[in-house]
């Protein structure tokens, strides 16, 4: 699945990315669901794309004849078989809420807590470049309907530094008050560059993201900026959202579905969020149509207060591979109102099954 070019931190870029897709089928006709997970390429998280269709494939005999409407049971069964790689289990966990959807008749964000809101707020991510052309493409954006921004920063080195203090007060020049941004560095910084950073903008309306890789040095920059903070790749479960808040480490998350394990697990996560009173983005590392009704589906059902911002991932990418999935419109999108995610699957796109797991034809 090709996607436009996408600039990330460190000079590290990714062109191409590995989408597996995933379609349980049950006993009973027309009754499937399906899934998506997409990593950020084999540098950003602890996943890849092949390793996926792997996890898969080391759990699919202990999930052959489940019932898949349990929804916790699958995941008690998926997490007692193979430690680890949330980001295999969350298309199987994805797929099992689908059918539940459909045999309940009901969209998936009515059976993650209801429909809160017309509509949910979107962020466009602006790839990393000159200053001055995110500020161009940031001053377009705002005029398709966006109106909170994530800039891709974290360029290391002095001159780094430069770049991205200058990228982020000439992006703050031209939006409008109430209009939301983010620096997102993506674990980019050390912890010398990211004080700096925090320093030369202590006088811009900017939320700091993930400014390094380890908790600790991100919660030594938090203590020493007045900026609004927001914690992503350290939060991978509910042991890591709890000593952030014991530590108050950040004002916001960034909630991944795939990086928790799936939408069980980040429903979990986002259900104590909004009890603690912490607000969320809620996305995914990367996506198309399938992932993004999943992410719209969990924002959705989230209340506006808790719900900072999301992602529609299918607006980036080149190849459909769905229909029914939500469509940004004036910088918002809406969870489908049809049973399940509400997607089907664009098979002439898709092409023949890499792998079919099934009574009696394993990984055929």
């Amino acid at each position: 699945m090709c996607v436009r070019f996408l600039a990330r931190s460190g000079g590290k870029s990714v062109e191409v990315f590995d989408c597996t897709i995933v379609r349980v089928d049950t006993d009973v006709a027309g009754v499937y669901g399906v899934g998506e997970v997409t990593p950020l390429g084999p540098f950003y998280l602890p996943a890849y794309g092949p390793g996926a269709r792997q996890g898969i494939a080391e759990l699919a005999p202990h999930l052959l004849g489940q019932d898949p409407t349990q929804v916790a049971k699958i995941n008690h069964i998926m997490d007692i078989n193979l430690l680890g790689h949330p980001y295999a289990k969350s298309p199987l966990d994805m797929a099992c809420w689908d059918i539940l959807g459909k045999v309940c008749n009901q969209p998936l964000c009515v059976l993650l807590g209801g429909r809160f809101g017309a509509a949910v707020d979107l962020y466009r991510a602006i790839s990393q470049e000159a200053p001055d052309v995110m500020a161009q493409k940031v001053a377009g954006y705002r005029a398709e309907g966006y109106r909170k921004f994530q800039l891709k920063v974290g360029q290391a080195g002095a001159a780094g530094i430069t770049n991205d203090i200058a990228r982020i007060k000439q992006v703050r020049a031209v939006l409008e008050e109430g209009d939301v941004l983010v620096a997102d560095a993506n674990t980019g910084w050390l912890l010398h560059e990211a004080m700096r950073v925090v320093r030369g903008v202590k006088d811009v309306d900017v939320y700091i993201e993930q400014p390094c890789p380890g908790y600790e040095e991100c919660l030594s920059v938090r203590r020493a900026t007045d900026h609004a903070f927001i914690l992503d790749e350290n939060i991978v479960g509910l042991e890591a959202l709890l000593r952030a808040r014991k530590d108050l480490a950040c004002d916001c998350i960034n909630l991944k579905i795939s990086k928790v394990g799936g939408i069980s697990k980040a429903r979990q996560i986002r259900d104590l969020c909004v009890s603690l009173g912490i607000a969320m983005t809620i996305e995914d590392s990367w996506g198309g149509d399938v992932t993004t009704a999943a992410i719209a589906h969990l924002a959705h059902s989230t209340p506006e207060r808790y719900r900072f911002t999301a992602t529609d991932f299918n607006s980036y990418v080149t190849v459909s591979t769905a229909s029914g999935a939500p469509q940004r419109n004036d910088g918002k999108m809406a969870a489908s109102r049809a049973p399940g995610l509400g997607v089907e699957l664009r098979y002439e796109v898709l092409g023949e099954p890499v792998a079919v797991h099934a009574a009696g034809m394993e990984g055929v």
